[in-house]
């Protein structure tokens, strides 16, 4: 794969960098903005490798002083651990193939069965992300969020970005399930909730597409959040409802119903590029079941249970008794696992001839 080549790499630099030069190129902001990006990751991939190459050549180096010194065990340990773990993201980037795979993602959480409990559940969801993408580096972006009557969300929506953010998070799509003692009953009982995450891709500027204006349905309402006297005094929140899929994309972020309108149809267009792959997928391997699943409602894919201090994912049947962590956005052990499964199926299709 070209992430492990750097003579490919370096080509395609260069081809790139001819483009970004070429009389004129600036002139179409579209193109010009989805070739720099593509210049920018391929910059970093091909930097990266040539760092590890340096690093893991000075390696025999650093054991010969190892060898000479106890002392330096620790710092020999450290680097060898640090080199493991940015080869382990390598392998993991070499998985993201797909077309949108590399580039940034829109999430959507969405409240489910379980009433105040479950809309806390999607605030807690939302640190969850929001802390994870602070781990790997990732920007976050809130773009919508709408609260709950008590406590929590009824809905958020986000953005990811970073190299690979949707191919990483396309295994988040679906049910998680939460199993707690509910605080918000004042017999403090076991309580079950439930949250949708549903993950699309952000279309780069030059993937528009068309949306008949006839399939829409757009309703205006007041902002239900904060945003002082003005939000409040205006229809600025906008909610888009794709008639023929029952897609509904709402944003209320912006003071600017205009501003809010164009988010919202960004996101539409974004989840029906991604409805269509999947589904293009699904027929593709209907012989198959796909680890990372269709984002179903009634597919439930993970369950967060706090009394019994545990995660389990239910699609690879792994379970990891660090929930606390887990919540902090130490999720790279269950998508590192789901990463490696997903390769592992498309092998076997492989060599099945699919």
């Amino acid at each position: 794969m070209t992430i492990f080549d750097p003579a490919v790499l370096a080509r395609r630099l260069d081809e790139l960098n001819e483009q970004l030069s070429a009389p004129g190129f600036w002139d179409d902001p579209r193109r010009a903005a989805v070739v720099s990006a593509d210049q920018a990751r391929t910059q970093r991939k091909l930097d990266t490798y040539r760092r590890l190459e340096g690093e893991i050549g000075d390696l025999p180096t650093l054991l010969e002083m190892v060898g000479e010194d106890d002392a330096m065990l620790p710092e020999a340990d450290a680097s060898i651990s640090a080199l493991e773990a940015e080869i382990a993201r390598l392998q993991e980037q070499a998985l993201f193939s797909g077309e949108y795979d590399g580039g940034d993602a829109i999430v959507t959480l969405s409240a489910g069965a379980g009433g105040t409990d479950a809309q806390d559940w999607t605030a807690m969801l939302l640190r969850m992300y929001e802390r994870w993408a602070e781990r790997r580096g990732y920007g976050f972006d809130v773009l919508d969020a709408t609260p709950g009557e008590e406590a929590g969300l009824k809905s958020a929506m986000f953005r990811v970005h970073g190299d690979n953010a949707y191919g990483v998070l396309g295994a988040e799509r679906g049910v998680h399930r939460l199993v707690r003692l509910s605080p918000f009953d004042s017999a403090h009982r076991r309580q079950t909730s439930f949250a949708q995450v549903d993950v699309a891709p952000e279309l780069p500027p030059d993937a528009a597409i068309e949306i008949d204006d006839s399939d829409l349905r757009i309703d205006t309402y007041r902002s239900s959040g904060a945003g002082g006297q003005h939000v409040n005094k205006t229809d600025s929140a906008v909610r888009i409802t794709h008639l023929p899929t029952g897609i509904v994309v709402e944003c209320q972020d912006d003071r600017s119903q205009h501003r809010n309108r164009a988010q919202a149809m960004a996101v539409l267009a974004s989840r029906l590029v991604d409805k269509e792959r999947r589904e293009r997928q699904q027929k593709e391997a209907a012989h198959r079941k796909s680890l990372i699943g269709s984002g179903d409602r009634s597919e439930r894919i993970r369950t967060y249970n706090f009394p019994q201090g545990r995660v389990t994912d239910h699609r690879i049947n792994l379970t990891l008794y660090k929930i606390d962590a887990i919540m902090q956005g130490d999720l790279d052990e269950l998508i590192g696992a789901l990463a490696q499964e997903f390769q592992a199926e498309q092998l076997a299709t492989l060599a099945d001839g699919g």
